[in-house]
């Protein structure tokens, strides 16, 4: 009679613990679900510069300022002038990597304007050229350190960006020619990020130069060719265009897509 006892117990007991781990399961999931900074984004750190849970990017925004148009144009011989200046914030962002208690969006800002600077370094060491595709390697090539780890802008822009489920980066991040969404004269933060890129979506949809959108029929940045399958995980392309678009697109509007100007955005 007691291990008849004792096994109903043992029954109780395991049928609870059962009914606990599936209502904690949703949580479980959902954690992992919004978990979306890869491992990679936060590498190593060899030093900490500041006492800040992250970092400021005043020096690269004052850079912007100085050395971009409101329309996107690049004065590279004016960064020339300032190369130590530019040095002085990729110091900042190689001795301060993204560390897991911040924010999403700082780890988002840090890899914009880390890729976007160096983007203009790259540029600055192989000036003057033409076009970044007239550089050797130039998005695979590994020529810069953050912490203890060498990256290269391909590995920032696929492994990093990317994988954050964020396919509004590709409005933000510059590759130094006409055809690329302009590059902000100002840095992106963590503060100001969902607008900036709110701002950067829009300003790239309805840019004449870079797409033509009417209702029936579209030609449009071979950036949506390419990625397209960062813009469709909630929907069509169309309908991404849509959200941003200050033309309405029908749902069976013809694509087509733009041969994509290399030449540097100078």
């Amino acid at each position: 009679m007691k291990s008849k006892i004792h096994e109903y117990e043992q029954i109780i007991i395991m049928s609870k613990k059962y009914i606990l781990a599936l209502l904690f399961l949703p949580f479980i999931s959902c954690a992992k679900s919004n978990n979306t900074i890869p491992e990679i984004a936060y590498g190593t750190q060899t030093q900490i510069t500041t006492d800040q849970k992250t970092i400021d990017h005043k020096q690269w925004n004052d850079l912007l300022q100085k050395h971009v148009s409101n329309k996107g144009n690049v004065d590279y011989k004016g960064f020339q002038k300032d190369a130590a200046a530019l040095q002085s914030y990729l110091n900042v962002l190689a001795k301060n990597p993204p560390e897991k208690s911040w924010s999403k969006n700082a780890v988002l800002a840090y890899w914009i304007n880390t890729y976007n600077a160096y983007t203009v370094k790259l540029i600055l060491d192989n000036y003057p050229v033409k076009s970044i595709k007239k550089i050797d390697n130039p998005w695979d090539t590994a020529f810069f350190t953050l912490g203890n780890k060498k990256y290269s802008l391909g590995e920032i822009e696929h492994k990093i960006l990317r994988k954050m489920n964020e396919p509004r980066i590709h409005f933000a991040i510059n590759c130094a020619s006409f055809s690329c969404p302009n590059l902000a004269n100002e840095a992106y933060t963590e503060t100001a990020l969902e607008k900036q890129l709110e701002t950067a979506a829009k300003s790239f949809v309805n840019d004449r130069t870079k797409n033509t959108i009417a209702s029936d029929k579209i030609e449009i940045s071979s950036i949506f060719d390419w990625f397209s399958g960062d813009f469709k995980t909630k929907g069509t392309l169309i309908d991404f265009l849509n959200k941003y678009s200050s033309i309405k697109i029908n749902k069976n509007a013809k694509v087509k897509y733009k041969e994509y100007n290399w030449n540097l955005n100078e």
